[in-house]
C-alpha cells in the first residue's frame, strides 16, 4: 500500500507516571473512530526498549522512507545531505551539566546559538576533528555535518533519547568509540577556558562545553524513492520535557487536526495507513478487507487508543 496516505506520530503514549495520569481525562473521539476502521498492519509494528538508542518513530521513518533501521545506525545526516559516498553524521553542540551523579545534555535551543556563533564554533573545534579524520561542515546553528570513516558502522544514541538526560547511558561503545570519547574530553577541556565562552559567559549566555554525535551512518545504494510520511511533531516537543499538560493540548489539536483529515480520507475510500509510536514500540494500522466474524468483532468490541497504549 505504498501510494497510502501515512500518518505517523510519534510520542502518542508513555509509561511515565505524568503521561498515564494526562491520559485518564484525555478524549480523542477522531484516533477512535479511525482505529475502528482501519485493520492491524503486522508488518509495520516494531519492537524495541526504552533504552533503544533509535526511538520507535525513527525506526518506523527510517523504513518508510527505505532506510536502514539498525538501532543507533539510521544514517539520517547521510539522507539529508543525500550523500552517495562516504558515512556522515550530525554533530550538535551542546552544553553537559555535571553534578555529583549526572551529567546532564541540555536544550541545545536554549544554548541561543546564532549561525554567526555556531560558524565561530566550528571554526574553533574542526582543526581538532580533522586530526581524527572527520571534517565538519555547517548545516544549521545547532548542528553541523561530519563525515568521516569512524561514522562507518557505529551506532549512536539519537539527540532526543538523551535530551535533558544523564548521557552516561546513551555512549556509544567505548572500544569502537574510542576516538569520540577522547574526543569528548579534548573539547571540555579547550572550551572550559575559551574565549568563546567567556564572550557568551559575560552576556549572561550559556556555555557550549560538548557535543552529541548522533544520525550516523552510509546511505544504501541505490537510495529509494519513497515519499515520507506526514509526522507531526508537537506531542514529541511537549513529552522530552516532560511537560504532560502539553502533551495533552497536543493530542487534542492532532485529533481534531491531522487524525480528523485522515479519517475523512478514511470515510472516502482513500487507502491510509497510521502508525503509533510510544516509548518502546511501534504498532501500525491500515485500510485492508475484513471479514465478516472481523466487522462482527469490531461492531462489538472496536479499537480503541485507550486498549492500546500499553503496547507502546
Amino acid at each position: 500500500m505504498s501510494d497510502a496516505i501515512h500518518l505517523l506520530i510519534p510520542h502518542a503514549a508513555s509509561g511515565a507516571d505524568g503521561c498515564q495520569q494526562a491520559l485518564q481525562g484525555l478524549a480523542l473521539p477522531h484516533l477512535n473512530r479511525l482505529l475502528a476502521r482501519l485493520s492491524p498492519n503486522p508488518a509495520q509494528n516494531d519492537s524495541g526498549e526504552e533504552t533503544s538508542f533509535s526511538t520507535p518513530h525513527e525506526r518506523a521513518l527510517a523504513r518508510a522512507l527505505g532506510l536502514p533501521a539498525e538501532d543507533g545506525r539510521i544514517p539520517w545526516a547521510a539522507w539529508h545531505r543525500r550523500a552517495d559516498e562516504g558515512a556522515w553524521a550530525f554533530v550538535t553542540p551542546c552544553q553537559w551539566q555535571v553534578s555529583t551523579d549526572h551529567v546532564t545534555l541540555r536544550d541545545p535551543e536554549q544554548l541561543g546559538l546564532d549561525e554567526a556563533a555556531s560558524r565561530a564554533l566550528l571554526a574553533i573545534v574542526a582543526p581538532w576533528f580533522a586530526e581524527d579524520g572527520i571534517t565538519l561542515h555547517y548545516d544549521q546553528p545547532t548542528r553541523w555535518l561530519a563525515s568521516g570513516a569512524l561514522f562507518d558502522g557505529l551506532a549512536t544514541a539519537s539527540l532526543e533519547r538523551v535530551l535533558l538526560r544523564d548521557v552516561r547511558a546513551w555512549m556509544p561503545d567505548a572500544q569502537k568509540a574510542r576516538t569520540l570519547h577522547r574526543l569528548h574530553s579534548e573539547m571540555q577541556m579547550l572550551l572550559y577556558t575559551h574565549a568563546f565562552n567567556d564572550e557568551r559567559t559575560a552576556r549572561g549566555l550559556p556555555v557550549v562545553n560538548s557535543f552529541w554525535v548522533h544520525g550516523t551512518g552510509k546511505l544504501p545504494a541505490p537510495l529509494p524513492a519513497a515519499t515520507p510520511p506526514e509526522m507531526p511533531t508537537l506531542l514529541r516537543d511537549a513529552a522530552v520535557r516532560e511537560d504532560w499538560r502539553a502533551w495533552a493540548q497536543a493530542w487534542t489539536a492532532l485529533d481534531a487536526g491531522p487524525v480528523a483529515d485522515l479519517l475523512r480520507r478514511a470515510e472516502g475510500g482513500t487507502p491510509v495507513q497510521l502508525t503509533l509510536c510510544g516509548d518502546r514500540n511501534a504498532l501500525g494500522f491500515h485500510t485492508a478487507p475484513r471479514s465478516l466474524t472481523q466487522r462482527i468483532h469490531n461492531l462489538f468490541r472496536p479499537q480503541r487508543f485507550m486498549d492500546l497504549r500499553e503496547k507502546l
